[in-house]
């Protein structure tokens, strides 16, 4: 694949999504390097998506340590069960945050962040991973966000030797 996304410039979320996951599964399938495949799946889900945020946590000696972004510069180690990274990495689940200043503990890595979702990534049962998306808008995520980045993180699981 061309390093190059071709994403509808408008339409629903859902068609947005359509168009860019197998685009993103083309271009890191067959990269065997992590760092590589999270900096172009950031860079991508920025571009196509306008997400103010988005990037990816690695679990790291029991604690998560920020790996490639795009966006602001962000916090770098989050501790088990704090903020929403920290509380999806506790909860293997996905966590839909509408207004982050609601949200008990919120790590607060820029004022501009007011909703987020984040989504863990599996290796053998046990979270290695962490992909944390923002919006400066509140209510921004749904299941539409969901449905479609966890489908980006059970690719990206794959490509995890």
């Amino acid at each position: 694949m061309a390093e190059e996304l071709i994403i509808p410039e408008s339409g629903s979320k859902e068609n947005k999504y359509t168009s860019l996951i197998p685009q993103i599964e083309a271009l890191i399938l067959d990269e065997d390097d992590l760092v590589a495949n999270l900096a172009n799946i950031s860079a991508a889900l920025k571009q196509a998506m306008s997400f103010f945020w988005v990037g990816f946590y690695l679990v790291k000696k029991k604690e998560l340590v920020l790996g490639p972004f795009q966006g602001p510069i962000a916090c770098t180690r989050i501790a088990p069960g704090k903020g929403v990274c920290g509380t999806a990495w506790s909860e293997k689940k996905t966590v839909i945050v509408k207004d982050v200043e609601l949200f008990p503990g919120h790590i607060a890595c820029s004022a501009d962040s007011r909703s987020e979702i984040v989504i863990p990534g599996f290796k053998n049962g046990e979270v290695f991973i962490i992909l944390d998306v923002d919006s400066t808008q509140v209510d921004d995520f749904d299941h539409t966000d969901q449905e479609w980045l966890e489908k980006l993180m059970r690719i990206l699981e794959k490509t995890i030797p």
